[in-house]
């Protein structure tokens, strides 16, 4: 399908940056949204009837993991891009744990160019750091941020050591994204509860402990340096509430779906299924999450999609991997919520869109607005269908929320002004673009 150059859609209910809803009429020419009102009197090459249906800014998930290359038969980024499109998901940043590492430019290109290849929506990766700090970690061009495993990693990636990490933090300017588990504290707990097979036990192993001790280290050394600090998938109301009394302007946070809505009695229902890095904590924990995001304490919302094959979920502890996928899901999930008065459809928009924009310094992302670029969804809020995980277009063919009766599906998503996704089908001729990530 040749790109379209003009699209116009029609009485959809528009939610604009001010966080009101107009019902009207979106006018897109050569990818970028010229025109919004209550009616627009000109046609397009294409238009689209929206009535009942609600646009929102495309999602832009800034933490996912889609396994290309070296880990393919778990996921790709033709497979994990399909997915992002069914699930309103038009950009996402993905991390460096792959094979070979996004250590290098020269890796930072094979990703880009796969990318090009591949992709139906926007993408842009980060760079991870290492012991050894190399010169690409503070001049590859263009990343998102810096990546630090402080914990729960393995190999070049785990930067478990306080000198290594100050090292990073002291040189250059670009925002440091931390997974902030304490590796020391971790290895004292597996020791502990070594032998246990209970997958329940991977909460105790990974626990509220070793999540606040990190997060701490990470924003003291944020402080002494001034450094742009992320602090990923939080999980704990411990580093909830430290964030409160201790967060700088310049640091930013995020949760996930799962984190808000499951809890570690997960486990007796979807076994493996609910494990993840860091893990799942209790029904406390999630109410003081949704407080810290209603608050503003924490940003947005990232879904840390990391799937893994069926096969490699039905081991036994500890050899289950953990991670979940969540991009075609986490939409849904949160305008779910929204409905049901947890918070608001604007709310959610701002979580996993607007602020993301803002925080990562993308251009032009975000907001239905002239002059922004035409990466939108249109929602069904009145609908309902449950989760169906053989239904994903995930190459790993399952979710942790199976059988969720969600609201707000994407009915149609839109990238750079093609329609990537409508009424269920893909369109995998349309390829999005590298995100660009303005320095200044």
């Amino acid at each position: 399908m040749a790109p379209t150059s003009s699209l116009l859609i029609r009485r959809a209910r528009i939610l604009l940056p001010n966080g009101e809803f107009l019902v009207g009429d979106v006018q897109i020419c050569d990818g970028k949204i010229v025109n919004v009102a209550a009616k627009i009197v000109e046609s397009g090459d294409r238009e689209i009837d929206a009535i009942g249906l609600t646009l929102l800014p495309g999602v832009i998930d800034p933490q996912v993991h889609f396994r290309e290359p070296g880990l393919e038969h778990k996921e790709d980024l033709f497979t994990a891009s399909c997915a992002c499109a069914k699930g309103g998901v038009t950009s996402f940043l993905e991390m460096p744990n792959t094979r070979p590492l996004t250590t290098t430019q020269a890796a930072l290109d094979d990703k880009l160019r796969r990318a090009a290849e591949k992709c139906l929506v926007n993408y842009g990766f980060f760079i991870g750091a290492t012991a050894e700090i190399l010169p690409d970690l503070l001049n590859a061009n263009p990343v998102s941020g810096i990546k630090i495993f402080m914990g729960s990693m393995h190999g070049d990636l785990l930067m478990d050591d306080a000198a290594n990490l100050e090292a990073v933090f002291a040189k250059g300017d670009r925002l440091i994204a931390v997974h902030a588990e304490d590796q020391v504290r971790i290895n004292q707990r597996r020791q502990e509860f070594a032998g246990v097979t209970d997958i329940a036990v991977h909460s105790k192993i990974q626990d509220n402990q070793a999540a606040l001790l990190a997060t701490q280290l990470a924003v003291k050394l944020s402080k002494k340096y001034q450094r742009r600090l992320h602090i990923l998938h939080l999980s704990t109301g411990e580093e909830a509430e430290f964030l409160r009394q201790e967060k700088p302007s310049w640091v930013t946070a995020e949760v996930t779906p799962q984190h808000l809505l499951l809890n570690t009695s997960a486990y007796e229902t979807i076994g493996s299924f609910a494990q993840m890095n860091p893990p799942l904590r209790s029904a406390r924990d999630n109410e003081i999450l949704w407080q810290a995001l209603l608050d503003g304490v924490i940003d947005f919302i990232a879904t840390d999609h990391a799937p893994h094959t069926l096969a490699e979920k039905a081991q036994t502890y500890p050899n289950t991997p953990s991670g979940m996928p969540g991009v075609e899901t986490s939409l849904p999930l949160m305008l779910t919520q929204a409905v049901a008065g947890k918070c608001t459809v604007a709310q959610v928009a701002n979580w996993m869109s607007t602020a993301v924009a803002k925080a990562y310094k993308i251009p032009n992302k975000g907001k239905i607005a002239p002059g922004f670029d035409a990466d939108l969804v249109l929602v069904d809020l009145e609908k309902y269908r449950p989760v169906v995980g053989a239904e994903m277009a995930s190459k790993c063919g399952w979710s942790s929320f199976e059988g969720w009766n969600l609201t707000g599906w994407p009915v149609v998503t839109i990238v750079g002004g093609k329609v990537v996704f409508e009424n269920g089908k893909l369109d995998t001729n349309v390829r999005g673009e590298a995100l660009t990530f303005d320095a200044d």
